[in-house]
């Protein structure tokens, strides 16, 4: 697996992400070289085999798969203290090894102080490597340093085949030092799929190990 490492550059404390793979940076590395994800391959070799047995698609195309996955952090006392912005936007791309976009206010709302466009959080959209990285992180290690976990919901599908979860502490990931956090932070993670059912989707996520509730 891919490890990112963070590097303090700046006067802004801004981190660069460096992806190593059996100590060589990534851009040493030659194409052939570079490991795919894990659970790329994983779905390659059994997902799909396991999701046509399930459902009688009639060809490979129609089995649904993971299109991205999103993740989003709200500060909303950015407002009063840019640097907690800025620490979020940091601590994600560690969490992600992808920069942040930051997110601003649709609209303004004078009781907050919020005015329209004023910088509120940040958010990525990682798509095929680095999101089955990143998938197979938040499935085997991070999900299960959740306090007090018990599974996650298989409730939170939105009907159309996709899947979110709200992620109350950002110190369940490794990548974050827990003595270097200006506060805790949650964040929403939307996993975005092809299926075009709930069920199809709660199907392929279960195959990758995805960590639901067991049902009594």
């Amino acid at each position: 697996m891919a490890k990112a490492q963070g590097q303090q550059t700046g006067k802004q404390g801004a981190r660069k992400i460096e992806f190593v793979f059996d100590g060589k940076r990534l851009e040493n590395l030659k194409k052939s070289e570079i490991p795919q994800p894990r659970l790329r391959n994983f779905y390659k070799e059994h997902v799909i085999e396991a999701l046509i047995k399930k459902f009688n698609y009639k060809n490979v195309m129609q089995v649904p798969k993971l299109e991205k996955i999103t993740i989003n952090i709200g500060v909303g006392d950015a407002v009063s203290d840019p640097k907690l912005l800025q620490s979020a936007i940091n601590e994600l791309e560690l969490i992600t090894g992808q920069r942040p976009v930051v997110t601003k206010a649709k609209t303004s709302i004078s009781n907050f102080k919020l005015r329209k466009d004023m910088p509120i959080g940040c958010m990525v959209t990682l798509r095929s490597a680095i999101m089955y990285e990143f998938l197979d992180r938040f499935i085997n290690i991070a999900s299960p340093r959740i306090r007090d976990f018990r599974g996650l919901s298989d409730k939170s599908f939105d009907g159309r085949g996709n899947y979110s979860v709200g992620i109350k502490e950002q110190i369940i990931f490794p990548e974050i030092d827990v003595d270097k956090v200006a506060r805790i932070n949650g964040m929403d993670i939307n996993f975005v799929t092809t299926a075009k059912t709930d069920e199809e989707a709660f199907a392929l996520l279960s195959e990758f190990g995805f960590p639901f509730k067991k049902k009594d």
